[in-house]
């Protein structure tokens, strides 16, 4: 299949951006909209900050919407005048968009959606469908102790993550990988394998029955965790795949402390915690409340002193 494919682009944390980005600098496709979710606020001061999708999509010079419910504004929108304006010059109409492509966009998209691309709606997903359906497939394969994740290009359906895949590859998971070291992996995989495949005719192949986990949405709550009722192995994969978000927030000798990165060995500047059955992890970097991030012998050192302080 030779032609020139125009996309409609759905997604919106980092892990979509090289997706983007390849589509747009491909000349075998022409990215006419970019979806993508509501600036949000982050952090202690509540910074309204956009999405890494459209910070990106801003400096490719491709039209943007942001839509709080999709399902509901996205037709409108489409025939709007404010559209009519983003895309001047793109040719673009509903009857001419071949491919939706969605990469963690972050809503459930409606039937009458998935119908409007002429060819097919299509969606990369961080993980090897059947297993870990949902939002968080990247860190449910860490903290599984996953030893193989992968990549699949689906055929997008109303049941979250059960449409027929398109493609897959399949990639080690190393024994310390943490989630931003396998997600920058599974976006340089996935990438190409989606350019890959939009280019070719879609040969649609049914999702096993068997073997289907599911993955939750993460929360701060997610993170929360008591060295006492963990083993060290698991307390590590939960430090590796949630360090970076939410954060793994924890209570020692009755002060609250965020562990930024264990190790499983004795290392220089980390400090023993003992977990369940008699296992020992090593806690190497941690941010305590206010402060930036420190050793953990660091950490201890201070925290010594406070006590002291306190209880002479």
């Amino acid at each position: 299949m030779s032609s020139l494919f125009h996309i409609v682009f759905c997604g919106t944390p980092i892990f979509a951006v090289p997706a983007l980005k390849a589509l747009t600098e491909d000349p075998a496709f022409i990215v006419d909209l970019v979806i993508t979710q509501p600036d949000r606020p982050v952090g202690r001061k509540h910074l309204m900050t956009s999405p890494p999708v459209k910070i990106a999509a801003e400096q490719l010079g491709l039209p943007i919407f942001q839509p709080q419910n999709i399902n509901k504004e996205l037709l409108p929108y489409l025939h709007s005048p404010a559209f009519a304006k983003a895309s001047a010059g793109k040719q673009f109409s509903m009857i001419n968009f071949q491919f939706l492509v969605v990469v963690a966009y972050g809503q459930i998209l409606s039937k009458e959606i998935l119908d409007l691309p002429r060819i097919a709606p299509v969606n990369l997903h961080a993980s090897l469908l059947p297993r870990w359906r949902g939002a968080s497939p990247i860190e449910h394969a860490i903290l599984a102790g996953d030893q193989k994740t992968g990549v699949t290009i689906q055929r997008m359906v109303e049941t979250l993550d059960a449409g027929p895949i398109l493609a897959q590859k399949t990639i080690d998971i190393d024994p310390r990988e943490t989630t931003e070291t396998l997600r920058l992996r599974l976006a340089q995989l996935g990438t190409l394998l989606l350019t890959e495949t939009l280019k070719n005719p879609l040969s649609p192949t049914p999702q096993e029955k068997t073997g289907v986990t599911l993955c939750y949405k993460l929360t701060r709550n997610s993170g929360i965790i008591d060295p006492k009722q963990m083993t060290a192995v698991d307390l590590d994969r939960h430090v590796r795949a949630l360090a970076e978000e939410p954060g793994i927030h924890c209570t020692i000798d009755g002060f609250p402390l965020r562990i930024l990165q264990t190790k499983i060995h004795p290392s220089k500047g980390a400090i023993p915690l003992s977990c369940t059955e008699g296992t020992t992890v090593y806690i190497a970097k941690v941010q305590p409340p206010g402060k930036n991030g420190m050793t953990g012998d660091a950490w201890l050192r201070g925290h010594r002193r406070r006590r002291q302080q306190y209880y002479g």
